[in-house]
């Protein structure tokens, strides 16, 4: 049986003052996914977010959420996502709880059962101890649980994240990351632009790299750093010991870099981390003393770094 896609998007593209802010976007997301948009700043991702959510209508190509037709059939589109923007859209004046009722009321439930769902999402959310303040008296953290409560009103198919975790601590962002998770559990597909590398590599299922309205990269997060390169050792010796140091892995790894800083060595290790044991012996065989050891693997950074560093000027 084929997989059910959540989103479909074939040759999308939308120009500003004859400026092209997509320029033939294909990309598409299996429900119950995460997919992760990055890209650098102007690369496009709001304005593909907002084309799928049906806030801009594309100049070309076609879109499809939830298997309706972003163009042809908006308001079955919209009643099927919901969207959290970069900055919260609670009412700072409003309870959490009084937020969490007012959405309910306005997606047409009655009073009982939006009162009973706004107690629901609080407490999953735990959102609970806080419900009767004003929402303007909550923390960053608490703001945007709430924000994604209010998503979650009524249940989406497919939810649009627009770096949702600007601004948050780690420890904020960590229980949000959670809260995302338990969302793709429950079967949401979740459309994820972040500019934080780390958040895209702990919840995306594949991740698609746009840059200049064009996307440069797509897959899963393993196969991107794949990209990147092989596992590396970084070694540090002392600053006398690093020219035999330099020979000395050279020898046994093939050409070697001085990493960014002091006498750090950085040695590929093309068969993984079991490579290690012949670094190690090969300074030992010289009588040259390790100050420092540690293995890297390529990360989302070094993939997204190189991508913009390939790409042409704009």
């Amino acid at each position: 049986m084929p997989v059910k896609l959540a989103i479909e998007v074939a040759g999308l593209g939308k120009s500003y003052g004859g400026l092209p802010a997509l320029a033939g976007i294909d990309l598409a997301a299996p429900a119950g996914t995460v997919l992760g948009l990055l890209g650098p700043n102007g690369a496009g991702k709001t304005t593909l977010v907002r084309v799928l959510s049906t806030l801009l209508t594309p100049d070309r190509g076609q879109a499809l959420v939830a298997g309706y037709d972003v163009v042809a059939a908006p308001q079955a589109v919209r009643a099927r996502i919901a969207l959290a923007g970069q900055y919260s859209g609670v009412d700072g004046v409003l309870t959490g709880r009084e937020n969490l009722t007012l959405i309910g009321r306005l997606r047409h439930l009655s009073r009982r059962d939006a009162r009973a769902r706004a107690a629901t999402l609080l407490d999953r959310f735990g959102l609970s101890a806080a419900a009767d303040r004003p929402a303007q008296t909550y923390s960053g953290g608490m703001r945007r649980r709430l924000d994604l409560a209010c998503c979650l009103v009524i249940p989406p198919s497919v939810l649009f994240l627009d770096e949702p975790t600007t601004g948050l601590d780690p420890a904020s962002r960590t229980e949000l990351w959670s809260s995302v998770r338990d969302l793709v559990a429950d079967g949401v597909t979740v459309l994820l632009t972040t500019q934080y590398l780390e958040e895209a590599d702990q919840l995306a299922t594949n991740v698609v790299v746009v840059i200049a309205g064009t996307v440069v990269a797509q897959g899963t997060p393993a196969e991107l750093k794949d990209r990147a390169g092989a596992v590396r050792a970084e070694v540090t010796v002392a600053d006398a010991d690093l020219p035999d140091a330099l020979d000395a892995l050279a020898r046994i790894a093939g050409p070697v870099a001085l990493a960014d800083r002091g006498a750090t060595i950085s040695v590929p290790l093309r068969d993984g981390p079991g490579e290690v044991a012949a670094v190690v012996l090969a300074l030992a065989n010289r009588d040259i003393a390790l100050v420092d050891l540690a293995v890297r693997r390529p990360t989302l950074d070094d993939v997204f770094l190189d991508l913009v560093a390939e790409a042409p000027a704009v």
